[in-house]
């Protein structure tokens, strides 16, 4: 009689997953937090800003790798997981991408505020005077349709899970993470071959910082979905359990719209 009441006791009697304490989000928070601070101090060209932001940012990816880490083993080898569970991950999710499309609203704000009515300051024109801006049809151009190609691969990646063609998912993954570096290179290309920089005023700062985190969220979307790969090449992604594929393309479509919107507002309208 004691043992059934220990064993009722113990048995959980709800489908949620309650998290063991972990100190990952917490050493996360502090080195996103540090990145922002190096990151401003290398705007500002303090000594030693550019080192402390590249230590900051490899610490980030580190406590990314062992968070990621521990969610994949709940999910997969203590099978946490459940129907119930997955639909919270979704909901947060989703939570997550409306709050970096508010991220990004600050910026469009910033950018058409100065845009539409541009003040005395700046001689009331835009571009400002002295601005050599890009011409969209050259790099920005070809930026977008990798991207939009992208979107296409990371879709038919996930079709192919779904339909369990696991060769097919692979090469489409592949393709997709192929295409994300080589628009993180054409962009790394264009901000060498600019001819303003962040300190040149307003269009400078806004045209750098909304492009430039937009290339830090592809960045971000590469690793997340390099990290998709490894797990589907380990059968860790079933038709049935891929919300860590799936969640990653939701992020991978976002960062292609964000880039839609900045390339006819600030490359193609801004530029004009």
């Amino acid at each position: 009689m004691n043992s059934l009441h220990q064993i009722s006791k113990y048995t959980q009697r709800h489908p949620f997953h309650l998290v063991d304490p972990s100190p990952w989000p917490f050493l996360s928070s502090l080195c996103a937090f540090s990145c922002a601070i190096s990151g401003v101090m290398y705007m500002h060209a303090y000594i030693q800003g550019s080192a402390l932001l590249l230590l900051s940012f490899l610490f980030l990816i580190i406590s990314m790798f062992v968070w990621w880490r521990d969610v994949i083993r709940e999910s997969t080898l203590e099978g946490n997981h459940t129907g119930i569970v997955q639909q919270g991950l979704r909901y947060g999710v989703l939570l997550f991408i409306i709050s970096e499309i508010l991220f990004f609203f600050a910026f469009f704000w910033a950018f058409f505020h100065s845009s539409l009515a541009p003040a005395i300051e700046i001689g009331s024109i835009w571009p400002p005077k002295g601005i050599c801006v890009l011409n969209p049809w050259e790099i920005p151009f070809l930026n977008t349709l990798i991207l939009l190609l992208s979107g296409c691969t990371v879709t038919w990646c996930h079709h192919a899970i779904i339909s369990n063609l696991r060769v097919q998912a692979v090469i489409s993954l592949l393709i997709t993470i192929i295409l994300a570096i080589i628009f993180t290179l054409f962009q790394g290309y264009e901000y060498n071959m600019a001819d303003f920089r962040l300190s040149d005023g307003i269009y400078g700062s806004t045209f750098y910082m909304a492009t430039g985190f937009h290339g830090f969220h592809v960045l971000i979307g590469t690793i997340s979905l390099s990290i998709c790969l490894i797990r589907l090449i380990k059968y860790e992604l079933t038709r049935q359990h891929h919300f860590g594929f799936e969640s990653s393309a939701w992020y991978w479509h976002f960062v292609d719209v964000v880039w839609l919107f900045l390339f006819v507002s600030v490359y193609w309208w801004g530029g004009s």
